[in-house]
Formats: C-alpha cells, structure tokens, sequence
C-alpha cells in the first residue's frame, strides 16, 4: 500500500505499520522510552487525520530530550481504530504522523521507531480484527518493538494517557509507567505514576537519566 506519492507504506499487515525512524546506532539490549502518540505527544483531537490540526503537548517534550541525550530509543505506540473504522486511510495517518515528527523535530527532539495497529472489532473488512495482539492493551507492538531494537523490556518505561497503555506496559513485560492526568496506583510487578504537573514530569525525567546511566554501566 503506498500514499498518493507512490511512497510504499511500512505495513507489516493490513492493519499494523512499523517504521524506524532516522538511523541512530543503539547498544544491545538498551532500555526504551514508549510513548503513546495521540493524547500523550500530541493533543489527541478525537481520531486525528488532518496534518494542520495538530499541536504537541508541551510536557512530553523534556522527557524526549532526556531520552535523546542519554542513548535511550524513543518508540511510539499507538492504536488507530480511526482506520478500522474507515474514518481515514493510512495516507492520512501517514501525514499526520509526518507532522508529529516535523513538530518534534523543530523542538530538537526525536523519535526512533513508530508502531500502530489499525485492528477493531468495529472494523471494516479485514481490519474488523476483535482482541488482536499488537492493539494495546495486549503487548505485541511493545514485544515487536523490543525484538528489532534489541530493547531490554523489563527495564523500559511507558507513558500514555490510558490504562490500556498500562496494561499493555505491564503485559510486555515492563515495571512500571506513568499515566497521563491519571493517578498514581501499584499492582503487583507494575507501578503506575501520576503524569500530571511539573514536579511528575522531573520525576519522569529522574527515571529516564537513571536508566541512562545504570545500562551504560
């Protein structure tokens, strides 16, 4: 499938695209940075699809920088029923995505790989997928993600505005990750912290240069 350029999409399937981004050399089993996109990088506008609609969230924005200066891969995970349910097209989320890219990078900052899944059980045609493993909240984009990046997912964080971006956390594997204006909670074997003001973003931060410096060492 290709965009009206004739730009061959990266779909693995029909409903799930993986894209590395830039080519940036990371150590072997490094820890990640996983951000949700719509709703944690970006204002989520309710099924984004039009490149001029959209506007970073200005607190993420510290995060990604730490996590670009000491080594660590940024990798973005999102769902897109908006495309199962026939809203749009992966063209448009081709573009919308490049412009979250082209924002982040006039901010000095980066990501290293993207991943969404386009799979509904409101889907239409083949996309109508109900429960499929790489739609958070299961973990396959995490688990994928790791394989090719050779990633250490017991150390990696998640930050996301929902559960299901927790859950997906926890089912990868993960220890603990931080929820967008949600509440602070502890389950066995994942913690959830509050993303909320300045003082969890420094915190958000902490965890990010820590893990900079524990695999380095």
């Amino acid at each position: 499938m290709a965009d009206r350029k004739g730009t061959p999409h990266p779909l693995t399937e029909p409903g799930v695209w993986i894209e590395r981004i830039g080519d940036r050399v990371f150590l072997r089993h490094v820890p990640a940075l996983f951000l949700d996109r719509d709703g944690t990088i970006n204002v989520d506008t309710d099924y984004p699809s039009d490149p001029a609609e959209i506007e970073l969230r200005p607190q993420m924005l510290p995060a990604i920088a730490a996590a670009n200066r000491v080594g660590i891969p940024v990798v973005v995970v999102t769902n897109q029923s908006g495309i199962a349910r026939g809203y749009f097209g992966w063209s448009a989320f081709a573009a919308v995505n490049g412009r979250v890219l082209e924002l982040l990078g006039d901010q000095g900052v980066s990501v290293d790989m993207v991943l969404a899944c386009a799979y509904h059980e409101a889907g239409v045609g083949p996309l109508a997928v109900a429960d499929h493993p790489m739609r958070k909240p299961n973990p396959g984009m995490l688990i994928e993600a790791g394989k090719r990046l050779d990633l250490d997912l017991q150390r990696s964080l998640i930050v996301g505005d929902k559960l299901a971006d927790m859950r997906a956390g926890k089912r990868a594997g993960l220890a603990q990750g931080w929820l967008v204006d949600g509440e602070a909670a502890v389950q066995p074997g994942f913690a959830i912290r509050r993303l909320q003001d300045g003082d969890d973003v420094v915190g958000l931060i902490t965890a990010i240069e820590t893990l900079g410096r524990d695999y380095r060492s």
